[in-house]
C-alpha cells in the first residue's frame, strides 16, 4: 500500500474514504450520512448511524467465538499482581456493573465522573458507562480535590465512581478522601459514589450517599449495550486552557469508532489477537483511545499497567513486562524513556530480556529529543516511531504508518500528516508558508472523524480557541515547520500550555495559585527546559513592600499551594524572587524572554520594553538559582 495515495484519497475524498473505513464496524444501523452538518453548523460523521462503544469493543468478540481470548492483562508491579481477564469476563463485569448504574438511575444522556487508579475496575467503569448511552468524564487521579471540584461542577456527574486509593510506588494515595474534600468544594452534589475498597489501608470513610462497587455489582442483573447515535457524547475529558479554566473536550461515539479501529491497523500495525500496550493512565486521552477503546475495537489484548518506568521494581520493568505478555507494539512517551536512561544508560537491564516479539516501538505525549531517540533505536533495534497528537485529536495526527508504509523520516520530526488530516503551517494572517518556515500548525476543515465535537457546555469556547483565529481551519496551539517531503516538525506551544512529562497544564492557572500567597504582590509562571521531563514550571515572584520572609519557606509555601489546588502533576519546584518582572510599555509580562534566559537561549529584547535594565538584573539572578537547590518535599 502506498502512503501518498492513501493520504490523497482521504484528504480529496473524504467522504469515500471513511465510509470505507466505517464498513469495518458492525453497527446497529449503518448511516447513510457520512459527513453533515450539525446544529451549530460544525461538521458531523455518520450522524445518522446507531451503534454502541461496548458493544463493539466486548459483545462483538463474544458472539465472534473469542471470548475466551485475554482482552485485559492488568500488571500491578506495585501489588505484586498480574491477572488476564477475558472477554467473557470483561462481558460479564461490564453488563453486571451497567445493570448495578441503571439501578442508581444512570439512563442514556446522563454523567458520571470516574476517579480511579490504573485498576481493571476503571475499565469496567468506562466501558459500562458507554454500554448505557453514559457520557464519563475520568480524571487523572494526580489532580488535587479543587481541580476534582471544578471538573464536578462543569460535567455535572449523577454518579461518582472512586476507589480507596492508588499506589505511588512505595505510598498510599487515599482517593476517596480526596472525592470527599472535592465534594464539600462543589456546588453540585452526586446523587451516588460508588467507592471500590482495594482493601490496602487506606482510609475509606463512608457516607450517606455511598454504595459499595463489590455489592452494588453482586446484587445487579447484567444489562445489553443501548444504541446510541453516532453524534452522541462518548465522553468528556478535560485539558488545560490559557484562561487556568479546564476545558471539556466532548468526544461522539461513531466518528471515534472508526478513527480507532482504522488507527489501530494503519498506523500502529497491529492485527487483531495481538498484544498492544501504552503505558499512560486512563485520565489521560492516551488511556482513552490506546488502553480502553482503540486496543479492544480491534480486537487487540491491552495491558493496563500500575507502575512507573523505574523504581517499580527497576528501570528494567517496562522491558519484563514487553517479554512477558508477548508485546507486539508499546507506546509511551519520551519522559519515561529518560528515566530510564538515566537509571541504566548502557541497556544492562534491557538487554536480559526477550524483546524479539516486539515489532515497534512508538512515543508521543510530548517533543522527543533526537539523542533520546537513538538511544532506544539503537537498545532496541527496532523502528522508533514519534508521532503527534492531542487530547482535542482524540488519535494522532502526525506518524509514520506502520500498516501503510514505514518512510524513512528525519530524526526529530513527528511524521507525517496522518490520512484525513490536511495538515498546513501558515503565518500570522494564515497564508501557508515556504517550507523550513516556522509558523503556526493548522488543520483545514473538515477534520476527520474522532476529532473533538465541541467544549462541554460552551460551544462558544470551542469556536474561539480553534476556528476563529484562522477561519476554515483547525488551529492546533502548537508550532512548528513543514520540509518539502512533507515531514513535519513540531516545536512546541504557542500559548500558555506547558506540557511537563505529557501533560498539559496551565501556567496561567499556576499563577492564580501562586499569587495568593499573602507574601506575594505579582507572579509569573513559566515552563522551562528540563533533561528529564521535557518542561517544568518555574515561578518568578516580586514580594510586596517590606516582606522580609526567607526564600526557602517561600518556597515552600508556595510548592505545597500548588501540590494542594493542583497536585503533584504540576511539578512545580523552583521558585525565584526578583525585584521586577519584565514588562512591555503596556504592562504586559514578557514571559517568552523569562523562558529564553532560563534556559540560556538566544533572544531579542523586544523594542516594546519598559526598561532593559531588568534584562541584567535577571541574568545574574538566574545564573545563582541555577546552582542553588529546591528543598525536597
Amino acid at each position: 500500500m502506498d502512503y501518498y495515495s492513501v493520504y490523497q484519497q482521504s484528504i480529496h475524498q473524504p467522504e469515500t474514504f471513511w465510509k470505507q473505513q466505517a464498513m469495518a464496524l458492525d453497527w446497529f444501523q449503518f448511516p447513510n450520512q457520512i459527513l453533515s452538518k450539525n446544529a451549530q453548523n460544525y461538521d458531523a460523521w455518520f450522524a445518522d448511524g446507531t451503534l454502541n462503544l461496548s458493544y463493539l469493543c466486548i459483545d462483538k468478540h463474544v458472539q465472534d467465538g473469542f471470548g475466551e481470548q485475554v482482552a485485559l492483562i492488568y500488571d500491578s508491579p506495585v501489588t505484586q499482581t498480574i491477572q488476564k481477564i477475558t472477554f467473557n469476563e470483561l462481558q460479564h463485569q461490564v453488563a453486571k456493573l451497567a445493570g448495578g448504574l441503571q439501578t442508581l438511575g444512570l439512563q442514556k444522556g446522563d454523567t458520571a465522573l470516574i476517579y480511579m487508579p490504573m485498576i481493571p475496575q476503571a475499565v469496567y467503569s468506562m466501558l459500562a458507562c458507554a454500554r448505557l448511552g453514559v457520557t464519563h468524564s475520568v480524571v487523572f487521579g494526580g489532580f488535587a480535590p479543587h481541580e476534582l471540584a471544578i471538573r464536578i461542577d462543569d460535567c455535572l456527574p449523577k454518579v461518582i465512581l472512586t476507589a480507596s486509593s492508588g499506589i505511588e510506588i512505595d505510598r498510599l494515595l487515599a482517593y476517596k478522601p480526596m472525592v470527599d474534600e472535592a465534594l464539600q468544594q462543589c456546588t453540585h452534589q452526586p446523587e451516588h459514589v460508588v467507592v471500590y475498597n482495594r482493601k490496602l489501608g487506606a482510609k475509606v470513610p463512608f457516607l450517606k450517599n455511598n454504595i459499595d462497587y463489590e455489592a452494588l455489582v453482586y446484587g445487579s442483573e447484567v444489562v445489553p449495550p443501548v444504541a446510541v447515535e453516532s453524534t452522541h457524547p462518548s465522553y468528556v475529558l478535560y485539558t488545560s486552557g490559557t484562561t487556568g479554566k479546564p476545558k471539556g473536550v466532548v468526544r461522539d461515539t461513531g466518528g471515534y469508532a472508526v478513527a480507532l479501529k482504522y488507527s489501530m491497523q494503519a498506523i500502529y500495525g497491529m492485527q487483531p489477537g495481538e498484544v498492544f500496550w501504552a503505558a499512560s493512565d486512563v485520565g489521560w486521552v492516551v488511556g482513552h483511545s490506546y488502553i480502553v477503546y482503540g486496543p479492544l475495537l480491534n480486537r487487540n489484548t491491552t495491558v493496563l499497567f500500575e507502575g512507573k518506568p523505574i523504581k517499580t521494581p527497576d528501570a528494567g520493568t517496562f522491558w519484563r513486562v514487553i517479554e512477558e505478555h508477548q508485546v507486539k507494539v508499546m507506546f509511551t512517551a519520551p519522559t519515561a524513556i529518560r528515566a530510564i536512561k538515566k537509571d541504566d544508560p548502557n541497556g544492562d537491564l534491557l538487554k536480559s530480556y526477550d524483546l524479539s516479539g516486539l515489532k515497534a516501538q512508538f512515543l508521543a505525549g510530548e517533543r522527543c529529543d533526537v539523542a533520546t531517540l537513538d538511544w532506544l533505536k539503537n537498545q532496541l533495534q527496532k523502528p522508533v516511531i514519534d508521532h503527534w497528537w492531542q487530547t482535542e485529536s482524540g488519535w494522532p495526527m502526525l506518524a509514520n504508518p506502520m500498516g501503510i508504509e514505514l518512510l524513512s523520516i528525519p530524526p526529530g520530526s513527528a511524521g507525517m500528516p496522518v490520512p484525513g488530516y490536511a495538515i498546513q503551517i501558515v503565518d500570522e494572517s494564515g497564508h501557508q508558508i515556504a517550507a523550513g518556515e516556522e509558523g503556526y500548525v493548522v488543520v483545514k476543515l473538515p477534520l476527520p472523524p474522532g476529532t473533538l465535537q465541541s467544549i462541554w457546555g460552551d460551544h462558544e469556547r470551542f469556536t474561539e480557541g480553534y476556528l476563529t483565529k484562522f477561519p476554515g481551519f483547525y488551529f492546533s496551539g502548537d508550532g512548528g515547520f513543514q520540509q518539502e517531503s512533507g515531514a513535519v516538525y513540531i516545536t512546541g506551544r504557542v500559548d500558555d500550555v506547558i506540557n511537563v512529562a505529557g501533560h498539559r497544564l496551565s501556567t496561567a492557572e499556576m499563577e492564580e495559585v501562586v499569587a495568593s500567597h499573602a507574601a506575594i504582590a505579582e507572579c509569573a509562571v513559566v515552563g522551562v527546559y528540563d533533561e528529564l521531563k521535557g518542561q517544568v514550571p518555574l515561578a518568578l515572584v516580586v514580594l510586596k513592600s517590606g516582606e522580609g520572609m526567607e526564600h526557602f519557606q517561600l518556597e515552600y509555601e508556595v510548592v505545597q499551594k500548588i501540590r494542594q489546588t493542583i497536585g503533584a502533576v504540576a511539578s512545580l519546584k523552583k521558585v525565584i524572587v526578583v525585584s521586577r518582572l519584565p514588562k512591555t510599555r503596556s504592562g504586559k509580562i514578557l514571559r517568552k524572554l523569562l523562558r529564553l534566559l532560563w534556559d540560556q537561549q538566544p533572544y531579542t529584547i523586544p523594542s516594546t520594553i519598559e526598561d532593559e535594565k531588568v534584562i541584567d538584573e535577571l541574568i545574574d539572578l538566574f545564573e545563582v538559582e541555577a546552582n542553588r537547590k529546591s528543598p525536597q518535599l
